[in-house]
């Protein structure tokens, strides 16, 4: 599994340590980190033979740090990465069934669908409605539970396909836009539920999510996919109607 990292504080280390706890091995991609957390780590897999710490020497997006994570891992020969944030609001609880899921169907992209508690910002609640409705839009509602939640489980082979087909993805825009692609790519998805959890900042909770920032980034990543829609539609069209006759 494969948890890219840019500051998350000491969480990383917790997270880290619930992950190996249910499955190895584990991989922590630090995405030009400069909160100390790289060298915690480190310490950590220099007991651990199954926890492997990739380090970039300077910020580069998530998405970016999931690229140098997955291609590391196929040029190991796994097949798969479950990808999951290093700030403990994914349920590592939860590894071993979702790849299990993966196992049973490896064509799919398994997808996480969050499941929030009564004290998640309304704020994130509400506003990844719009990306989701675009993504469903964009795929012509092929099944995309959720568009943003990170944990999740990627087929590697297609998921380096697309990511390398472009200079797009390399930051917040790579969750939704990976299963976007992937959709059209014709990777099914398959949706699991999964519980999210929102660290205030007096438990250690740590958010690089900018307002105004990411929702330009998102807004232009849609602006681009609804034009690759608009290029793909008759042939989305024709994969639709083609499954519905089978």
């Amino acid at each position: 599994m494969l948890i890219p990292s840019y500051n998350p504080g000491l969480r990383a280390c917790e997270t880290v340590a619930a992950a190996r706890a249910c499955w190895a091995p584990v991989w922590v991609v630090v995405d030009g980190s400069t909160d100390g957390s790289a060298e915690l780590l480190q310490e950590m897999a220099a007991n651990d033979p199954f926890l492997r710490i990739i380090v970039l020497p300077e910020n580069q997006g998530k998405g970016a740090a999931v690229l140098a994570g997955a291609s590391a891992a196929a040029a190991r020969g796994y097949t798969h990465v479950l990808t999951l944030d290093a700030d403990g609001q994914h349920p590592a609880h939860l590894i071993a069934e979702f790849m299990c899921a993966s196992q049973a169907q490896p064509a799919a992209m398994v997808l996480g669908k969050p499941v929030f508690a009564a004290d998640a910002p309304r704020l994130r609640v509400n506003g990844r409605k719009v990306s989701n409705w675009w993504a469903n839009l964009e795929t012509l509602w092929s099944g995309i539970g959720d568009s943003l939640y990170g944990f999740r489980v990627y087929p590697v082979a297609p998921l380096l396909r697309v990511m390398r087909s472009g200079r797009w993805m390399r930051r917040f825009d790579f969750d939704p836009e990976a299963v976007v692609r992937l959709a059209w790519a014709g990777v099914p998805p398959l949706n699991l539920p999964a519980p999210v959890r929102y660290f205030a900042a007096a438990e250690g909770g740590v958010s690089h999510f900018n307002y105004l920032r990411d929702n330009t980034l998102l807004t232009w990543m849609h602006t681009r996919l609804f034009l690759g829609f608009l290029l793909r539609l008759p042939r989305l069209v024709w994969q639709r109607l083609r499954g519905k006759s089978q």
